[in-house]
């Protein structure tokens, strides 16, 4: 008997030596009750209560605040004294009253007839592992919402070149149309509304090409607040008279390097939300501010940068709409008065730009919506205005002979309308339906004054083209024709670009400057 009761002590030594000697764990017993009766040094490090502190307490004083509400420590006790164990993952507070995030183990102690003697507890403080799961689920969704975004951006960037390509069709003929049709008062608004139709086609065609990042960017350093003040008067038409318009410029501001145009057209974009947003009226501010950025982000550059920003104190949105905001397609006017692509087109610009738009809104108090853009500096300004990228204007000079020009395009559509377009400027035109044929024309000697190419042709693109045909004849003007900015990168070719779908005037433009630039 004196053997067996020594090795029963024995035992209870080694038991108690090992539970005091984690330190990691909180592992203590409580009572049937829930009140504490023993407690180790890991508990004291995980919990900040020495044994001298808490022994005699109730358990409960660990959880939280809503934890007690909805009966917590009581339903932990009861599912282990009804199953022998209980574990559940939750907040628990320390002594210094701050949160941890814990895996507790509740297990019934029972003796050799079943009673219930109380209870084991083990509290382990993950809250380390629960910020890198919470790390790595949040990379995970990025990466799905960006493959979505890309999928999403592929398939819409495809649309829109298709898209572009129809409305060359629809409005080049139609322009023609127009040009040659009688002065009829009951046919001429036909043709009118049908070309406004085309064109508000071709806008949106932008905005896809935008959300995508691949629409044609003339980028360049732009003064932020000329364009703002040059706007402002035909920004104020478009507001009702309970909507005023607040604009804050910080002095001194850098350029920033965007396209002119796009940017306009974003900031627009964005008042226009600000006002549906009030439709009760309030007020609009907008307003410019240099921010540096002292390390990069995402793909965000540091260094200066211009944060544009437009704030209405309008309806907010929820923490879902606010989530959604910027996806394509998703908006939240009425049917027809929305596309779903303004933030998205803003979004597009602001990253092809080397920016990032940021947003802000709190349902009942008002959205923020900020572009943060790159600064330029006069001295690093001269290479943005290359030579290949040739501006297209509207008031060229009369180009006053008559060319012969090889028009090459796969779409059959596109080639029939520009060549109409092209004859009825008077000029000559031989057709071309890819690279290959187009290089057969030329080396059998045809004479031609010019070379009008698309670019997103198979087997062999425009830029490819060019390159093959300026190996023979570098002096003969090219024109390339694009839907949007695909050229791959690091593309040097020098060659004015006219955006499809372009008029006819912009088509006699693109001429007159490709002439002008050889």
């Amino acid at each position: 008997m004196a053997d067996g009761l020594q090795g029963q002590l024995e035992t209870r030594d080694h038991d108690r030596l090992l539970i005091n000697s984690i330190s990691d764990y909180a592992i203590y017993m409580i009572d049937p009750d829930g009140y504490v009766a023993s407690w180790n040094p890991g508990a004291q490090r995980v919990k900040g209560y020495a044994a001298s502190e808490i022994i005699g307490a109730h358990f409960s004083r660990f959880y939280s605040e809503e934890d007690l509400s909805a009966g917590e420590p009581a339903r932990g006790l009861a599912i282990a004294r009804s199953t022998g164990r209980f574990e559940k993952e939750g907040w628990r507070i320390r002594k210094d009253g701050s949160r941890f995030w814990a895996n507790v183990v509740i297990d019934a102690i029972r003796n050799e007839t079943g009673t219930l003697l109380g209870f084991a507890k083990i509290t382990r403080d993950i809250s380390e592992k629960r910020e890198t799961q919470l790390a790595l689920a949040k990379a995970r969704e990025d990466l799905f919402q960006a493959q979505k975004l890309e999928a999403i951006g592929q398939l819409t960037g495809g649309i829109a070149h298709d898209f572009n390509n129809l409305l060359m069709a629809v409005l080049g003929s139609l322009q023609i149309l127009q040009k040659r049709l009688p002065d009829d008062p009951q046919l001429t608004p036909l043709v009118t509304n049908a070309i406004r139709g085309a064109e508000r086609g071709a806008a949106l065609t932008q905005r896809l090409l935008a959300f995508s990042r691949r629409q044609e960017l003339d980028v360049r350093a732009v003064d932020v607040e000329e364009l703002i003040h040059g706007m402002l008067e035909l920004v104020r038409r478009s507001l009702d008279a309970n909507t005023v318009i607040d604009v804050a410029c910080e002095p001194g501001l850098p350029r920033i390097l965007t396209d002119a145009n796009q940017f306009e057209t974003a900031l627009i974009n964005l008042i226009v939300n600000a006002r549906d947003a009030m439709p009760s009226g309030g007020t609009i501010r907008l307003s410019a501010a240099t921010r540096q950025v002292p390390k990069p982000r995402g793909l965000l550059a540091a260094g200066t940068h211009v944060a544009i920003s437009v704030s209405d104190t309008g309806e907010g949105m929820d923490e879902e709409t606010r989530a959604r905001a910027t996806s394509p397609f998703f908006t939240t006017k009425g049917i027809g008065k929305g596309t779903g692509l303004g933030l998205s087109m803003v979004q597009g610009l602001t990253e092809q730009s080397g920016g990032q738009l940021l947003l802000e809104s709190e349902k009942g108090v008002g959205t923020t919506v900020s572009m943060l853009l790159p600064a330029v500096v006069a001295e690093d300004a001269a290479h943005l205005l290359p030579k290949e990228e040739v501006t297209l204007v509207n008031d060229m000079p009369h180009l006053h002979r008559a060319l012969t020009i090889l028009a090459v395009d796969d779409d059959a559509l596109v080639l029939m309308n520009t060549t109409l377009m092209l004859e009825d400027l008077g000029h000559t035109v031989i057709e071309a339906y890819n690279g290959e044929e187009a290089l057969k024309v030329l080396e059998a000697g045809q004479v031609v004054d010019m070379v009008i190419t698309d670019h997103s042709m198979p087997k062999m693109t425009g830029a490819e083209l060019a390159h093959r045909i300026r190996a023979t004849q570098p002096q003969l003007p090219i024109v390339l024709a694009t839907g949007y900015a695909e050229l791959p990168s690091g593309e040097t070719i020098q060659l004015p670009r006219l955006p499809k779908p372009f008029s006819q005037q912009q088509l006699k433009a693109s001429i007159v400057s490709a002439l002008q630039a050889g």
